[in-house]
């Protein structure tokens, strides 16, 4: 009785190091995208950029756009057409606008959590808005421009 079961002690044991290094190789080949954030991980100030200039996005009335990362206020920055963009936010979800030669347009929305988009009105036009609807109710976000900039318009 004596070897049999310390043979079968010892294989497993070399069997249990084996897999584990096997396993820690693949995942080393792998690189981060097992274990880590794809592309690294970002400090406050990459955040606070990335932020400040969201990814056009598209969508129509019944599906919305692909989500992004939208601030819920941001100062104006100038895009390649000069326009200056500003992002707003409802308690049902955020968008961000900007004005051109032709009126105000609609870049990106995205729904709060809980919500979706009921209605899209992206312009460019006199009058863009955007209408999340969820369990707590509607919510819409009505835009104008006034001086260049893009505005909340109060509406009933």
């Amino acid at each position: 009785m004596g070897r049999h079961p310390i043979l079968a002690a010892v294989g497993w044991l070399a069997a249990t190091v084996a897999a584990t290094l096997v396993g820690l190789g693949a995942i080393q080949l792998a690189g981060a995208g097992i274990t880590g954030t794809p592309g690294g991980v970002r400090d406050q100030r990459e955040v606070e950029h990335a932020l400040a200039s969201p990814e056009p996005t598209t969508g129509d009335a019944t599906t919305g756009p692909t989500p992004t990362a939208t601030p819920t206020a941001s100062p104006p920055s100038p895009t390649t057409t000069g326009a200056a963009r500003h992002g707003f936010a409802s308690p049902g979800g955020r968008a961000v606008a900007e004005c051109v030669p032709s009126g105000v347009h609609l870049v990106s929305w995205v729904p709060a959590q809980g919500y979706r988009v009921k209605e899209v009105e992206r312009g460019p036009d006199d009058h863009v808005k955007v209408r999340f609807v969820g369990a707590e109710g509607e919510h819409e976000l009505r835009l104008r421009c006034v001086g260049g900039v893009p505005a909340a318009e109060a509406h009933d």
